[in-house]
């Protein structure tokens, strides 16, 4: 083969030390030119529930439930919807209260301590149709009803029919999924790549649709076993086609920049060194010259000096390579 390779290469030398290659044959050239390049790269995670919409009904008072309505896990509910219907006691004394005080206001007009026998009701976080139901209809009743906070499903429930409960006790809880979290594993030679990032473009197995998501927050810190970080998306989930535990991949692409480029085919590396080999004096001559390059991808490099837009050079500069003119050192 270096046989071969010595047939089809002449080297020559000039006066002025500088060594130019003349080709027997044909060769293909190339110009050195600008063009545009997004960086992408693909990372892979879970969806999570959105911790900013999860919501949790524990009552300021304690008592027994009378019925239930959200009686099963998963149950999807909306904001103000019955979640269980309970007695208290508590309550029940303070919407006795606050009666009590509208009929005697009637009498003796007392405007801030109607107003205190309210706030009471209030802070034991009743609804405000129920205590607006205690002066319309001049009554109280000995129920009161737990409503959910949210759009969303029951993802945890602790009671049932006939439950007590206490004061400050987790009842249920309401997630709710119109928006969810994916967090991502990032690599650590991915984080240069996630500073610039526009956009996340993300896809499931379970669905066609491609959500689409702005850079989220990056937890600082490192998972030694797995070698990344994690970083988190936040995605609206139209449709809530997204559930917690999916799995999800994201390609991640930064915006379009222009580079200097020229293919790989036209780059040798010698000694840690690369070189392009442009036109000689002469035609059919060609001109070894080391230049200062930045690898794009696995078919192009960056061009960072050494040559300008429009310069012309061989595309197959290892074929122009002769081996005796690298024993030689000439470049």
């Amino acid at each position: 083969m270096r046989y071969l390779v010595a047939l089809a290469l002449l080297v020559t030398f000039s006066h002025a030390k500088e060594a130019n290659v003349q080709q027997l044959f044909n060769v293909q050239t190339v110009k050195v030119q600008h063009a545009p390049h997004t960086k992408s790269s693909v990372s892979y995670g879970f969806v999570k529930v959105d911790e900013a919409r999860v919501y949790d009904i524990s009552p300021r008072f304690g008592g027994f439930v009378e019925s239930m309505y959200a009686d099963k896990l998963y149950t999807k509910v909306r904001k103000g919807e019955a979640l269980a219907k309970v007695y208290s006691p508590e309550v029940l004394k303070a919407k006795d209260d606050y009666l009590s005080t509208i009929k005697f206001s009637e009498i003796r007009p007392n405007p801030s301590m109607l107003e205190s026998a309210k706030t009471k009701l209030e802070l034991l976080d009743i609804p405000s149709a129920e205590i607006a139901s205690v002066r319309k209809n001049n009554k109280v009743s000995r129920f009161t009803t737990l409503i959910s906070p949210a759009d969303g499903y029951v993802f945890k429930k602790s009671i049932s029919n006939g439950s007590s409960f206490n004061a400050k006790s987790s009842l249920f809880e309401i997630v709710n999924l119109d928006k969810v979290w994916v967090e991502l594993k990032v690599h650590q030679d991915q984080l240069a790549l996630v500073n610039d990032v526009q956009e996340f473009k993300l896809t499931t197995p379970s669905s066609r649709e491609i959500f689409v998501a702005k850079k989220g927050e990056l937890y600082p810190r490192l998972d030694q076993k797995e070698e990344s970080f994690t970083l988190r998306l936040e995605v609206a989930n139209k449709g809530l086609v997204l559930k917690p535990g999916m799995y999800m991949s994201a390609v991640m692409s930064s915006g379009e920049k222009e580079y200097l480029t020229l293919p790989s085919t036209a780059v040798v590396r010698k000694n840690g060194k690369f070189f392009v080999f442009g036109l000689g004096e002469y035609q059919g001559e060609y001109t070894p010259k080391e230049i200062q390059v930045k690898l794009l991808n696995p078919d192009t490099y960056i061009i960072k000096s050494g040559l300008a837009e429009g310069d012309e050079v061989v595309n197959n500069a290892l074929f122009m390579m002769d081996s005796d003119a690298q024993i030689n050192g000439l470049y």
